[in-house]
């Protein structure tokens, strides 16, 4: 009997995660697909991906912000387990860590335009992560 109790108490506290875990998932692997999207527009545009002599190529975009998300999704599933309102506590610390992403990408050594498509990139990403695991996050 008690097996059976702690299985019950193990699948109980660990189930309200799951939506949280494959929806973010899910959310990071769209985010991915967009921001390599964005750069394959960009470089088809004439948007040079070349910084500090570099090239970026097309599909670093989505590696780097498939794995950026997934340090988001891990944030969500501590601040689910710690904070009374975790939604509002992964918003407010999204969004500043949005706009912190975007100082590197103004002080690069790249040109005005790669700079706004680096830019967009992130806000693009943002937009699509933040809010996926936001709603699955208990207000």
């Amino acid at each position: 009997m008690e097996q059976n109790i702690h299985e019950d108490v193990t699948t109980t506290a660990t189930s309200p995660a799951r939506p949280l875990v494959i929806g973010g998932l899910i959310a990071a692997v769209v985010a991915g697909g967009a921001t390599a999207a964005v750069a394959a527009v960009g470089e088809f545009a004439g948007i040079s991906l070349v910084v500090g002599g570099m090239p970026i190529p097309v599909s670093g975009f989505a590696v780097l912000t498939v794995v950026f998300s997934v340090v988001g999704l891990v944030l969500a599933l501590v601040l689910a387990r710690t904070v009374r309102r975790p939604r509002t506590v992964f918003v407010r610390t999204t969004v500043v860590l949005t706009v912190l992403s975007l100082v590197p990408d103004v002080l690069v050594d790249a040109s005005a335009a790669t700079r706004v498509l680096l830019m967009l990139a992130h806000v693009v990403a943002a937009a699509i992560v933040v809010p996926a695991i936001a709603r699955r996050l208990s207000a």
